[in-house]
């Protein structure tokens, strides 16, 4: 039988991109989260800084079976403990705490914590991070993780802020195992509009960006 961070990881890889879901109410990320089904993506990111973050984690957990469901800038301990309680598969950091990842590592529970400089990522990594969140990404580019890549090449490394459609496919060449995309991925314009139809095709083309890298 398989561990629950097996499980994960086969998922995971099956379309290695975290959608970041930010400040929006419940009602909203569960059409997202459908949205997210039937466009074939697999890991979604509940942010602890959203209105009622554990409950929509608890809901999609009970209603979405199919997605990996983590919650991200979790920034302390007492943040762990309130998305692990909530039933998150995963974590995300945007800073590097010692705490939450030694936590996360002795439950066993994947964690990306942020890193920025190669000494920053080469320490999370060395604290048991599953893979490390470079960010931001945004002024770093792909060349960045490239170049990290060459000296550090057993990190795993996940960039996040900055990548869009349009430069998904270079970061993953570079070496990432996969991004994390926020407005890029789960674009406002549409969401406020409720056009998830839009919505769909629009992550379906994201996905496609990197079907030739994707695990099967």
């Amino acid at each position: 039988m398989e561990s629950d961070v097996s499980l994960f990881w086969n998922l995971f890889y099956k379309a290695p991109i975290i959608g970041i879901v930010r400040g929006i109410d419940l009602k909203t990320v569960k059409e997202i989260a459908r949205t997210y089904v039937e466009a074939g993506l697999t890991t979604l990111e509940i942010t602890m800084n959203t209105p009622n973050a554990p409950a929509i984690i608890a809901m999609l957990r009970l209603e979405f079976t199919s997605l990996n469901i983590g919650a991200g800038t979790v920034c302390n301990t007492e943040q762990l403990g309130a998305a692990l309680g909530a039933g998150a598969q995963f974590i995300v950091t945007p800073i590097l705490s010692e705490a939450v990842i030694e936590q996360a590592v002795s439950q066993a529970i994947p964690i990306f914590p942020g890193a920025y400089s190669p000494t920053e990522i080469h320490k999370a990594w060395s604290l048991g991070a599953s893979a490390v969140k470079v960010f931001p990404a945004t002024q770093l580019g792909p060349q960045f993780i490239k170049d990290v890549k060459a000296p550090l090449n057993q990190i795993k490394l996940l960039p996040t802020g900055g990548v869009s459609l349009e430069n998904i496919k270079s970061f993953i060449q570079a070496g990432a195992i996969g991004v994390g995309m926020g407005s890029s991925l789960l674009d406002k314009e549409l969401i406020m509009k409720r056009d998830f139809d839009g919505l769909k095709d629009h992550l379906v083309k994201v996905k496609n960006e990197i079907l030739e890298f994707v695990k099967t």
